[in-house]
């Protein structure tokens, strides 16, 4: 009953987490905004002290459930694992795991560099370790694409009933470094779960490594009962954790992620969930190491049938043929000035001061607080955030108007971010910030070739762009009103010049006007 427990709640909160990232329609996060900011990372950035004490007390009371419940890097893992073991038992191999010592030299180290990195402000190597930010990482980098390239289709077949149920969403590359970390990571925890349960989340993640110094106190916990165990190790060869040792009688607390595999797996009942505080992990001293009871016969595997993984294989070929479909109709397109004339992608101009969302008290306290976990790249309506491609600031996002602008009414990334990094904003509040100006580069705009646009004074909704006479002649040029400008980026967005705009915004260090 507790596995099954376990699993319900698991399955709710990735659903749950991974829908949130994945979509981009705003909604979801009004209801489900509470399972990203119970996080420990990002709690622990927002410095929310209810849900630390929170997850510490829940870790001292019932073992590190968090593992196995909240984290969707966890959850995901657990997925892994139980494909690999049913494929495992199908090649009748009933050992799909076994005890191993606890690797403390590696487990301590990553951790003693995690906790530096926070300390220095090193937040790309943050971002890296930790568990919630690579999982959101992950769904907006691989899965997010090929869910708004279904939904594109939805919106095509909508469209054709006169049905507005569905409408399209640009699919772009927003960082490719941060695409590539996304692919490495991924393959890394496939392998490592396929191989051996949960060696991620015991080795390297520095959030259990955390919650193990706490489940080794744990109030309840699973207990070995020496007087009914028979040494079967079966308890131990389906332990993910690889932390039961049936020849000592012993587990391994901090490594135990409490899935409840043990509990039943064990036809002998001596795998027990109960009251343990400060006692041995076996229940009695009715059985030694060396005691008679004997060695227990393996259990049998279980068959299993192949109906699920053919159609499994079916869906994967589908979605694969519908997005390989998709990329090659993207790459036909063309943009065209009129239908004459190809127009140039627009190019990221070079920023001394990179432009971080408003709501953000300033650039050095935006990044010292964001753990990357691309909630607000995910869901920006706009376009406008992207993950970093500098060193500095890897895989933190940033804002940047090639593909579209910030729009004055739009407060979405401030309600959604877990960390408080984004402040939360009214929209009448978001006016007082101003991440950074407009500048003009005179030398590409085209009024100093003898052409009149005003494109970007038209377009600003602050009113902060005049056209004013260039000297000695009737053709006017951009002016910026500095203390006008809420710096939203739509005259960069809009102008005409290609492929850096002749307007760019750049930004400051300091947000809120004085």
């Amino acid at each position: 009953m507790l596995k099954k427990i376990r699993i319900v709640l698991g399955v709710l909160f990735f659903a749950g987490i991974t829908l949130m990232l994945l979509d981009f329609t705003g909604t979801l996060h009004l209801w489900l905004g509470w399972m990203a900011k119970i996080q420990l990372l990002p709690a622990i950035m927002a410095l929310n002290v209810a849900v630390i004490a929170a997850l510490i007390i829940f870790t001292l009371l019932f073992g590190r459930i968090y593992c196995s419940v909240i984290c969707p890097l966890g959850v995901f893992q657990d997925g892994v694992a139980h494909l690999s073991v049913k494929s495992k038992r199908r090649r009748k191999n009933n050992k799909p795991y076994g005890w191993s010592k606890e690797k403390k030299w590696l487990r301590y180290i990553v951790w003693v560099i995690f906790v530096a990195a926070i300390i220095i402000g090193v937040q790309a190597l943050v971002a890296l370790l930790a568990p919630y930010s690579a999982w959101g990482r992950i769904v907006q980098n691989l899965f997010q694409p090929i869910y708004i390239w279904v939904n594109n289709l939805l919106a095509a077949i909508a469209e054709r009933a006169n049905s507005y149920a569905f409408y399209n969403r640009e699919v772009w590359m927003r960082s490719l470094p941060t695409f590539i970390i996304a692919a490495v990571t991924l393959v890394a925890i496939v392998i490592l779960a396929w191989r051996g349960g949960r060696t991620y989340c015991n080795t390297i993640c520095p959030v259990g490594t955390t919650l193990s110094f706490f489940s080794r106190f744990a109030m309840f916990r699973p207990v070995i009962d020496t007087e009914k165990c028979i040494n079967c190790k079966i308890c131990e060869h389906h332990c993910k954790a690889s932390c039961i040792n049936i020849d000592e009688h012993k587990i391994d607390y901090s490594r135990c992620v409490d899935c409840f595999n043990c509990l039943e797996d064990c036809k002998m009942g001596a795998m027990k969930y109960r009251f343990a505080w400060k006692r041995d992990s076996s229940a009695s001293l009715g059985m030694t190491d060396d005691s008679s009871a004997g060695k227990a016969a393996e259990g049998k595997a279980g068959q299993t049938t192949s109906g699920g993984s053919k159609n499994g294989r079916r869906a994967f070929l589908t979605g694969a043929a519908l997005a390989a479909g998709s990329i090659a109709l993207k790459a036909q397109e063309k943009k065209t000035d009129g239908g004459f004339a190809m127009l140039l992608d627009k190019q990221v101009p070079e920023r001394e001061v990179p432009l971080t969302p408003p709501g953000s008290k300033s650039v050095k306290d935006f990044y010292k607080r964001c753990t990357a976990c691309q909630l607000c790249v995910a869901e920006c309506p706009n376009n406008v955030l992207r993950p970093s491609a500098s060193l500095e600031h890897l895989m933190q996002p940033e804002m940047s108007f090639e593909k579209g602008w910030c729009r004055p009414e739009c407060t979405r990334c401030s309600e959604l971010c877990p960390t408080g990094a984004i402040g939360r904003i009214t929209r009448e509040q978001k006016t007082r910030y101003q991440v950074g100006l407009a500048s003009v580069n005179r030398e590409l705009c085209v009024a100093e070739k003898g052409t009149e646009c005003g494109n970007c004074a038209r377009h600003c909704p602050a009113g902060a762009i005049e056209m004013v006479p260039i000297e000695g002649g009737e053709l006017k040029h951009p002016v910026v009103n500095e203390a006008l400008c809420t710096s939203c980026g739509a005259c960069e967005n809009l102008c005409p010049v290609r492929p850096l705009s002749a307007i760019t915004v750049n930004g400051r260090h300091n947000h809120i006007k004085e």
